[in-house]
Order: C-alpha cells, then sequence, then structure tokens
C-alpha cells in the first residue's frame, strides 16, 4: 500500500486529496509557492515543501523540482489532482523513471487521449461514435473551405491539445474560414505550444455529458454513471449535476456501455472521464477523454456514496476494483456550483483579495470543498475558483431547492463573488425544467440579470436581515480587536490570520 503521497496542486482538490489521505492513514506532502505560503493544504498536510515563485510556471509545473522534492521526502506516490501536470505525459514519466507511483493512467495512455485527434481515431477504432470531421491535422485555410463545403455549416476548429475553450473557434459562413484558421492556429500555439487543429461538425446547442469511469491494472473497467455539463460560460463549466434530467434510462445504459468500452480500448488504467456530446434528439457523440480526476466530481460521489480519490489510490496501488457495474447504483440528485473569485458585474474579472469574513452553509445534504478562511489573502496567480457547493437531495427539485437555500446562506465579504449569479441560475424557469443545454446562459442571459437586479420574489427580507447581521457581526469584531489592543502587534495576534501562522509555525512548514 501507498504510505506517503505528494500533492502536485493546490486549492480546494490539494485540501480535497489530504482529507482521503488521512482517512486511509496515509502520510500527505504539501508542495507550495511562494504565493501559497498561508494556504489551507499547506496547514492541513502532514509535512509541507516550497517549490518556487508564485508564477506556475515556476513552481506547480516545475517537474524536476516536485520529483526531486518527493524523493528527498521520501514519498512513493504522486497525485497531480487536475490542472497543472494532471495531463502531462511527460511528468507521468519521470515519476516512473524516479520510482515514484504516479496517481492516474500510463503516460502513454495520457499521451494517446491527450492529443483530441489520436482520441478522435481511437474512438473511430473502437466503434464509438463521433463527431463527424477529420482525422488529422488541418494543413490550410483552403482545405478547411474545401472541408466546410464537404460536411456542412457549421463547423468548429479545435486545437489538438488542451482544452477549456483554447484554440476553438465557431465557422458559421466561409467568409470566416481564413482568420478563424488563424486565430485557432495561433492561440492553440500560445496556450499549449502545439498549433496543431482539426475541423469537425459543429453540433448545434447539444447536452455536453460526460460520463466517468474506473480501470484497474488487471483488465476491469466500470462506469459511474453520468454527469450534466451543460451550464458553460465560454465553454468553462459552472454548475454540474448527477443524473442528467435529459437522459432516458435506455439511453444513459447505452451510453455506460460505450463509455466503458471507450475505455477497455485503450486499456485504461485510473480514473477517467468521456465527455459526449448529445443532440436535441439523443443522438450522441464522443467529445474527448479526460485522463484524471474532474472538477465536478464530487456530484457522481454523492450519487454513488463513493470516494474517487480514495478508489484512485488504490488503483494505483495495484489493487483489483472492489466494485462491479451491477453494484453501482445512482441514488438521489445532486448538484455541484463553483465559487470564483470574480466579479458578475464586470465581465466575470477575478476579484482576488483579502478574504475579511466567511460564513458557509451547512445541513442535510450539504457538502463543501474549499480552501479559504478569514483572514485568507487570495493570490492573483492562480484559477479564480476558491470553493465548490455541493447539495444531495432525494429528487432533482428538491436539490434545486437545496442548492438555492445553501447559495443564499453562503456569504464571503471582502472580495466578489459568483454566488449572486449561481443562485439566478437557480431560479432560472429552464434550468428548474432540466432541459437545458449548451446554449442555456446565452438563451437565458436577459432573465438571469434581471435576477441580479431585483431582489428574489422569496426572501428578500430574510436576505437583507442576513446582510445587516454579517455587518453587525463585523463591526463587533473590529470592535474587540481595538479592546484588545488597537492595532498593536499583541491585537493584531488575535486575528484570525495570525492564528493560522501560529499553527503554521507549530508544525514547522512555514518559514515565517
Amino acid at each position: 500500500m501507498i504510505e506517503k503521497i505528494v500533492i502536485a496542486n493546490r486549492g480546494e482538490i490539494a485540501v480535497r486529496i489530504i482529507r482521503s489521505c488521512r482517512e486511509m492513514g496515509i502520510r500527505s506532502v504539501a508542495l507550495f509557492s511562494e504565493a501559497d505560503r498561508m494556504s489551507k493544504h499547506v496547514m492541513l498536510a502532514d509535512e509541507a515543501y516550497p517549490i518556487g515563485p508564485a508564477p506556475s510556471k515556476e513552481s506547480y509545473l516545475d517537474v524536476d523540482k516536485i520529483i526531486e522534492t518527493a524523493l528527498k521526502c521520501g514519498a512513493d506516490a504522486v497525485h497531480p489532482g487536475y490542472g497543472f501536470l494532471s495531463e502531462n505525459a511527460g511528468f507521468a514519466r519521470k515519476c516512473e523513471v524516479a520510482g515514484i507511483t504516479f496517481i492516474g493512467p500510463r503516460a502513454e495512455t495520457i499521451e494517446r487521449m491527450g492529443d483530441k485527434i489520436s482520441a478522435r481515431r481511437s474512438m473511430t477504432e473502437a466503434g464509438v461514435p463521433v463527431v463527424p470531421g477529420i482525422q488529422r491535422q488541418l494543413e490550410s485555410a483552403t482545405e478547411a473551405e474545401r472541408i466546410c463545403r464537404e460536411i456542412g455549416l457549421p463547423v468548429i476548429l479545435k486545437a489538438a491539445s488542451g482544452g477549456g475553450g483554447k484554440g476553438m473557434r465557431l465557422i458559421r459562413s466561409e467568409s470566416e474560414i481564413g482568420e478563424a484558421y488563424a486565430a485557432a492556429k495561433s492561440e492553440a500555439l500560445s496556450s499549449f505550444g502545439d498549433e496543431t487543429v482539426y475541423i469537425e461538425k459543429y453540433i448545434e446547442e447539444p447536452h455536453h455529458i460526460e460520463f466517468q469511469i474506473l480501470g484497474d491494472a488487471h483488465g476491469n473497467i466500470v462506469h459511474l454513471y453520468d454527469r450534466e455539463c451543460s451550464v458553460q460560460r465560454r465553454h468553462q463549466k459552472i454548475v454540474e449535476e448527477s443524473p442528467s434530467p435529459f437522459l432516458t434510462d435506455e439511453l444513459r445504459q447505452e451510453m455506460g456501455k460505450t463509455a466503458a468500452a471507450a475505455a477497455r480500448a485503450v486499456g485504461y488504467v485510473g480514473a477517467g472521464t468521456i465527455e459526449f456530446l448529445v443532440d436535441k434528439n439523443r443522438n450522441f457523440y464522443f467529445l474527448e477523454m479526460n485522463t484524471r480526476l474532474q472538477v465536478e466530481h464530487p456530484v457522481t460521489e454523492e450519487v454513488l456514496g463513493l470516494d474517487l480519490v480514495k478508489e484512485q489510490i488504490y488503483i494505483a496501488s495495484g489493487r483489483p476494483l472492489h466494485l462491479r457495474q451491477t453494484d453501482i447504483v445512482q441514488r438521489g440528485h445532486s448538484i455541484e456550483c463553483r465559487i470564483c473569485a470574480e466579479d458578475a458585474d464586470n465581465g466575470f474579472m477575478p476579484s482576488p483579495g483579502l478574504v475579511k469574513q466567511v460564513t458557509e452553509p451547512n445541513g442535510l445534504g450539504i457538502r463543501i470543498d474549499s480552501y479559504i478562511y478569514e483572514g485568507y489573502e487570495i493570490p492573483v496567480y492562480y484559477d479564480p475558483m476558491i470553493s465548490k457547493l455541493i447539495v444531495r437531495a432525494t429528487t432533482r427539485e428538491y436539490a434545486v431547492q437545496r442548492m438555492r437555500a445553501a447559495l443564499d446562506e453562503y456569504k464571503v465579504t471582502g472580495i466578489k463573488t459568483n454566488i449572486s449569479y449561481l443562485n439566478a441560475i437557480m431560479h432560472t424557469p429552464d434550468f428548474v425544467r432540466g432541459g437545458y443545454d449548451t446554449a442555456f446562459l446565452e438563451k437565458n442571459e436577459k432573465i438571469i440579470h434581471r435576477y441580479l437586479r431585483e431582489p428574489f420574489p422569496a426572501g428578500a427580507d430574510d436576505r437583507l436581515v442576513e446582510d445587516l447581521v454579517l455587518i453587525a457581526a463585523q463591526i463587533d469584531y473590529l470592535v474587540m480587536q481595538q479592546e484588545g489592543g488597537g492595532s498593536s502587534p499583541a491585537a493584531a495576534d488575535t486575528g484570525t490570520l495570525n492564528r493560522w501562522r501560529e499553527f503554521g509555525k507549530r508544525k514547522g512548514v512555514m518559514g515565517i
């Protein structure tokens, strides 16, 4: 069994992994940049080590430094979380050479499925339906024009590497092809270091539905059912749920079998995700495979009662899966909202800064995966997501109601967040009905912004009272500080931030 794991990540996912390690009796090692010296994952881990300056490329993306640290502290495994190096085949291969277990799929699998052209080719060979398009590099704008005439507009240009909407351009008319081709190649090169792009048919207003899969080193593969991920802003998911309200039971079973077959075709080992586009007629097509843990994995955990991080560690330890497909049953409904430090009224600009106060919701069926605390300063260098709010209930209707109540209760001051924006989504009729697709935010922009401008019909007075109570609590806190000695060092030591500092000193993990 693995005994010590280095977590090559930060933020809420690092905290999430640490907690699973603790339950399993595995020692956890946090890595931190200069900007993350005060981050919660540093406080919670059994050990913590600095790995460089704030910019990611000089710290969390420094493969050699991470492996060097893992060897020095005697770790026998590395968990990459998601983002950063989680889908970096070179990192996985260097871990293997160093004798460190990479908690994820094999390097060759990451390479094969990380390149979207290669992935499409593999899925076609396995009999998995793919979106019509080409399975090779697009050579020129002239070739793009010819292919557009063959498969019909609209089409979409995509970068062969990476994701998150980078290197992606929608083409609705032939006059757009030249400019879109140049822009997609340029963005792909700057974002991923690879200018390769390809072209495929654009599916109008599809549902983005993914299936979680697990595979072990003994050839066993299971799927863990579906997640609906169609609430997206600029190709970034912001709300996810399981099960999908759009799928029929028959289609869910068919897509699950196809997802498992896709994973089996590439000999997949670890936790991964097969992503599909499903059109309005419920025809589904392979989109891509994510060879890592997903941000939205908690909704699957909530409806299945599994800990996916533990499953990853068991698989990496060489154990066979303890689950058979017939053992896996969805129960209830779960929704996740991504809480981000961003200003929804100002183009969703990031809003880093000092967190002055946090009131987290709690109660039956509410879970928060977070890394912030009162007195923590959110750095400017990383993704603005600060937490994930997850609810579970017996039905989708009750889950939506629970999420509304939880968002009402969730308060963060000192920075801007998208909490009110998410609450507006929860009140939007299309979302409540469950028939939304990837064009949901564009279709409902006016409705969502009306909710943001005007008080919600129910509970407006209650929210005003809550805000006044929070203001009073903050005033009381400041008064208590002054009574303790004003702005003197002794008074400052009573603050939340300094309690964390003192904790860090006791653990001997920070040079302060």
